[in-house]
Parts: structure tokens; C-alpha cells; sequence
């Protein structure tokens, strides 16, 4: 079986030196670009974070301090990266929580605003999670049959991912061959921005989705407390979601 696509779709997964967008850094980046015609490009880069890899998290993925020193920053291979990635779709395990904000926060820090409208976000975790309740390492072995031999690492997993994306289109008669409905499908959330600092209510109004204003509308936060934008602005929080409330800063100061 093969996707039925209408524009390139790019499965992808990062290892990184942590799991804090707007803090941490990528340390590899693996990516299974498929195109409509049904070429494939497979592309595996390390990344040199600029900033040390804790131990714990080296433990998980495999990768140490010195496997990236003397790899390229984000920054040097940010411009062929946008490029490679360009009018594609975007594809991954847990990717519309992690490694989509990842990857957009590192463009944001080195400057390239990495354009998402318009891109389908499919999270092959999502389609799993409403249908078996599993991790990846049981997601291959339930839907492929298959052990998952080196999790975690980034190139095992996004081949995995693709492979249970296949498997499933497989198994599930209601889970349809079409980027469009798998996009669809695998996105749930009520996100404003990425991370879902930011959401949506029922009434489609901005609210924020944590801290002290937690269930509270952007828009009446800014108006009894402007210096929460400033705070929000100094903190760490992922660069897109401070472009995101600074866009609806100025939607706001527009009403005015």
C-alpha cells in the first residue's frame, strides 16, 4: 500500500537535549520524505545544540556531548532544511505535541519563520491513541508485527512511525487513505499555538490554558493585566507561542 498524496509529506522525528520547547535544542533530526509520484528521500542529520546534553536524556536517545560537537548548528542547516521541507505535510509519533513546536521554535531562534498554514499535521500517536491505547514500541509490534529494535533512536522511530501508519490504513477500513481525513483525525485539540499554551473554548474565544488565568479569555487578561504579555514575553516559553500572543495583542489594540 502507499499514501494517496497531493503534495509531499515529510514523516519526521527529533531527539533533542530535552523536552522543553523554548529551552532545548535538537541533537538529530530524521526525516522520510514521500513525494505523489512515490519516490521517497530519507535524510538523517546530527545537530550540534550549542549547549550541553544532560546525561539522563543521553541515556535515552544514545547521543553524547561529543557525538555533536563538531556536527553543524541548527542555524547552518536551518536554510536547506526550509527549503527540503518546503509545501510539504507534516508526519510523526506524538509530532503535533513535541516535535512539530520543536522544529518551528529552532526556525523562530535562528530567524526563518517556517510557514505552517496550510500544512496537514498527521500524528500517527493520535490515530493509535483513539484506537488501542499503546506506545510506539507496542504500536510496531502490535500493528507490524514486528520488535522495535533500537527505540529512540531518532531513524528506527520515524521509519517505525510510517510503517504503522501503513499498517493502520491496513486495519482500519474507517481510517481513510487521504491526508486531508488523517489530518483530521489525529488532531483533536482546541490549540491556539502549538504547545496549547493558548486554546480555543466552546465559543471559539482565545483563552489561556495554564497558570493563574488558566480557563480565562486572552482578551480580558490583556485588559486588567497588561504586564502578563510583557511576563509571558520574558519567559520560557516557546517562540511561537509568544508570536502567537503577540498577534493577538495587536488583533486587540486593533479594536481599540
Amino acid at each position: 500500500m502507499q499514501l494517496h498524496l497531493t503534495k509531499p509529506i515529510a514523516f519526521f522525528d527529533i531527539e533533542s537535549t530535552g523536552v522543553t520547547v523554548g529551552h532545548d535544542r535538537i541533537v538529530e533530526i530524521s526525516i522520510l520524505k514521500l513525494n505523489p509520484d512515490g519516490t521517497q528521500v530519507s535524510k538523517t542529520k546530527r545537530v550540534n545544540p550549542e549547549m550541553p546534553i544532560p546525561p539522563e536524556v543521553s541515556k535515552i536517545h544514545g547521543i553524547y556531548d561529543n557525538d555533536v560537537a563538531n556536527e553543524p548548528t541548527f542555524k547552518q542547516i536551518a536554510a536547506s532544511l526550509n527549503q527540503f521541507l518546503l509545501n510539504t505535510d507534516l508526519a510523526g509519533y506524538n509530532s503535533n505535541k513535541f516535535d512539530i513546536p520543536m522544529l518551528v521554535d529552532e526556525f523562530l531562534r535562528v530567524g526563518i519563520d517556517f510557514d505552517i498554514k496550510g500544512r496537514r499535521f498527521v500524528d500517527v500517536q493520535n490515530i493509535f491513541h483513539k484506537m488501542e491505547q499503546r506506545t510506539l514500541v507496542a504500536a510496531y509490534k502490535f500493528y507490524c508485527e514486528k520488535e522495535l529494535v533500537n527505540a529512540h533512536t531518532s531513524e528506527a522511530d520515524v521509519t517505525a512511525t510510517y510503517e504503522v501508519l501503513l499498517a493502520q490504513l491496513n486495519r482500519y477500513p474507517n481510517v481513510k487513505n487521504d491526508i486531508d481525513f488523517l489530518h483530521e483525525f489525529s488532531n483533536s485539540s482546541r490549540n491556539v499555538d502549538l504547545a496549547g499554551r493558548i486554546i480555543y473554548n466552546e465559543n471559539k474565544e482565545e483563552i489561556f490554558n495554564f497558570g493563574k488565568y488558566k480557563g480565562h479569555k486572552v482578551a480580558d487578561v490583556f485588559a486588567k493585566d497588561p504586564s502578563y504579555y510583557d511576563w509571558m514575553l520574558k519567559g520560557d516559553f516557546s517562540r511561537q507561542t509568544k508570536q502567537v500572543l503577540t498577534a493577538l495583542r495587536l488583533k486587540d489594540f486593533n479594536k481599540v
